[in-house]
């Protein structure tokens, strides 16, 4: 089996510490007045520099150790990944270019059309991360209300419209969500396939979707055992109800890996103990999505030792910076065999991470991923 591995590109800010105390973007509130950490990378008063300047080093980063691309995030608060995309096509060679997005955000004819533009731009690099929405008050934040199903059938509409309208001009469609009348992408916009498709989601409906459209089946990490068992229920699904379609298997972990476990352990506690009273300020507890409920259930307890939920996993990183909570932790060895067990179960596309993600994509890439036996490029 072939395997991927894709970097993280941070759209809201990175560093050593928790994300309240991160040194790089402005997404937090620093106080010398308590002996914080100095703001080194650029701030929105600079002339000269903006964030971006350090989001391009990290894809630059990404590029040169030969990660084959990198996750754009789109959350209510960051950078914006569209936007993001479009820069870094320009300023990359080979890094593929993983877009989330979300049907709600934008209409399926402008969406082709920003695709098949992107793509031209960038030479065939473009791939997207396409997101339902979890529901609950950041769903509704965006002004979306829908219930749960009604989104993934929307993500259903918003693919077929797409994949009919980047190829098939004249095109007609009809749904729920979406219509067009003799529309369609033609010479020279249609001249690239539709972005590579990664979809995620647990429950029946967001199986039905990604059965009917999804190149690769996203999850976020867990235990590897809980992870096989995830893996094998999405496979049964797929061959009982999209028989014809070779689903592959992706999934997002975060890592963090020394010459030694005991380092490795020591660094992350420290990074945990530097979460404000208010750590918990990630978590969404109203939050419908049936994966990020499986997360939320990993975490139980408060003191760093209590947060290990197998061998090498820890299961805090969502109070750290948001997002998945496993992290895998250990020696570089330690991490490239844990790394190796998921491969041993069926994941072929890997989302890697690590703060900050500038020195450790290239760490990951030198001290890692060769004792997996993967070489990069």
């Amino acid at each position: 089996m072939s395997v991927e591995f894709l970097w993280r590109i941070p759209v809201h800010g990175d560093g050593r510490r928790a994300h309240q105390l991160h040194t790089r973007g402005e997404w937090n509130q620093l106080n010398p007045a308590i002996n914080s950490p100095q703001r080194v990378a650029p701030q929105h008063e600079d002339q000269l520099f903006a964030y971006y300047d350090y989001v391009q080093q990290v894809a630059k980063a990404a590029d040169i150790v030969g990660f084959h691309g990198a996750l754009i995030p789109a959350f209510p608060h960051t950078e914006e990944p569209w936007v993001l995309a479009s820069a870094l096509a320009r300023e990359t060679k080979r890094l593929r270019l993983l877009i989330a997005i979300q049907p709600w955000f934008i209409h399926p004819a402008y969406a082709s059309q920003m695709a098949a533009s992107l793509q031209r731009l960038s030479q065939g690099r473009v791939e997207w991360n396409v997101i339902s929405g979890g529901g609950g008050a950041q769903q509704r934040a965006y002004g979306d209300f829908i219930e749960h199903d009604q989104r993934y059938a929307r993500t259903n509409e918003f693919l077929e419209f797409v994949k009919g309208y980047s190829h098939h001009a004249p095109f007609d469609y009809d749904g729920k969500f979406f219509h067009v009348e003799q529309g369609g992408l033609r010479y020279p916009m249609n001249q690239y396939d539709v972005p590579r498709l990664w979809l995620a989601g647990a429950s029946d409906a967001a199986l039905q979707v990604a059965g009917r459209h999804a190149d690769i089946h996203l999850t976020w990490g867990e235990p590897v055992e809980q992870q096989k068992k995830v893996i094998e229920q999405a496979r049964v699904f797929f061959e009982q109800n999209s028989p014809d379609r070779k689903v592959k298997f992706g999934m997002r972990i975060d890592i963090l890996a020394r010459p030694t476990q005991e380092q490795a352990f020591q660094e992350l506690k420290q990074m945990y103990e530097t979460i404000a009273v208010d750590g918990h300020a990630f978590e969404r507890k109203d939050t419908e999505s049936v994966g990020a409920k499986r997360q939320q259930a990993l975490a139980q307890g408060n003191r760093f030792e209590d947060l290990f939920v197998s061998p090498n996993v820890w299961a805090g990183m969502s109070n750290v910076r948001g997002g998945p909570n496993c992290i895998l932790v250990g020696s570089y060895e330690q991490v490239a065999e844990r790394l190796q067990e998921y491969i041993d179960i069926g994941v072929g596309h890997f989302i890697l991470a690590s703060n900050p993600h500038l020195e450790e994509a290239y760490r990951v890439a030198e001290e890692v991923l060769p004792l997996v036996g993967y070489k990069l490029k």
